[in-house]
């Protein structure tokens, strides 16, 4: 066999190794939904459930969608969760007592998630130290900041001053049956679609797998690593901004203590759906299955009966088997 053949086949396995990879959440979503489909009392595959486990995806998915960047980088952000809480507080904070119009109220949140960020991109560049400790330590500051502006309790704010804020994850009414889905649930897919661009077709994009897949091998190739770090994290937070939004529409206060142990279930989405914690590795796509598979097996034991933990168990074990997967791929192709 001459070199050109070899090469050629050693690009055609690539690519339908990497064929694979995308595909496979998406079968293991479609096998799961099916089992449930089996098992499942029928008001599991009805028009309603589906679209309770759309809206109730979103703000996992959307904070999922900051963390892929993220773990694509071969990072971790765990102050994800607190962010979220953050921006609860800080949006009814703004419009409670500052009196600002809802879109500003809800820019305000996002501004102030992503300026966490930002600080947590800039202590692991500037003090080189491991995203890990760093974003730990941030999700107790970001968590202590909330309660304080709550002063350690919820913030109320009247229903006049919400208008459509509490409107992007309820129910789509009769007459607006035509949007099928919340306007919170298209505002994640039309993010997903803009991230996934972003990873695709831009510098950045590029430059976030390659930091993730070998970060001294990309400074090498003239990538500015410290300033994609910081990118990166920013844009996770502002991310976790938008999840604490779509909380905020949910819950329609300023909670600080609500999304504890969220940043797991993130992490989680990210992990199911593709994306490797030694980085380089990830996608958009698969990082949503990943949310809706766990929302699915959320949803489909709640119609069975099935105690919280069994769910817990369930969704555990799901996240086992996928990084089992993605450390027998890596073996396979060192």
């Amino acid at each position: 066999m001459s070199d050109e053949q070899a090469t050629s086949n050693q690009g055609t396995a690539l690519n339908w190794r990497g064929l694979l990879n995308t595909l496979s959440p998406v079968l293991a979503l479609v096998a799961v939904f099916e089992l449930f489909v089996l098992i499942a009392p029928s008001s599991f595959a009805t028009v309603r459930n589906i679209e309770m486990i759309a809206r109730q995806t979103t703000i996992v998915g959307v904070a999922a969608l900051g963390m892929t960047l993220v773990i694509i980088s071969g990072g971790i952000d765990l102050s994800v969760g607190s962010i979220v809480a953050l921006s609860t507080v800080v949006i009814a904070w703004l419009l409670q007592y500052a009196g600002v119009s809802p879109l500003t109220a809800a820019l305000g949140g996002v501004a102030a998630a992503a300026l966490f960020g930002l600080v947590s991109g800039v202590l692991i560049t500037r003090l080189r130290v491991v995203p890990f400790i760093v974003t730990l330590g941030m999700m107790l500051v970001v968590r202590g900041a909330a309660k304080g502006i709550g002063r350690e309790q919820k913030i109320d704010v009247n229903p006049e001053q919400l208008a459509w804020l509490d409107d992007l994850l309820a129910s789509v009414p009769q007459d607006r049956s035509w949007m099928l889905l919340p306007p919170g649930v298209w505002m994640m897919i039309l993010l997903a679609v803009a991230m996934a661009a972003l990873l695709r077709y831009t510098r950045l994009g590029r430059h976030t797998f390659a930091l993730g897949s070998n970060e001294q091998t990309a400074r090498l190739c003239g990538v500015a690593v410290d300033r994609v770090k910081v990118i990166v994290y920013t844009l996770c937070g502002a991310f976790a901004g938008l999840a604490g939004l779509m909380q905020f529409s949910r819950l329609t206060v300023g909670d600080p203590t609500v999304a504890v142990g969220l940043e797991l279930n993130v992490i989680a989405a990210v992990v199911i759906g593709g994306g490797s914690l030694s980085g380089g590795e990830g996608s958009i796509l698969g990082t949503l299955v990943g949310a809706l598979i766990m929302t699915i097996i959320a949803s489909g034991c709640t119609q069975m009966g099935l105690p919280n933990w069994v769910q817990e168990i369930v969704t555990g074990a799901i996240i086992v088997v996928a990084v089992a997967l993605d450390r027998l791929r890596h073996r396979r192709t060192v």
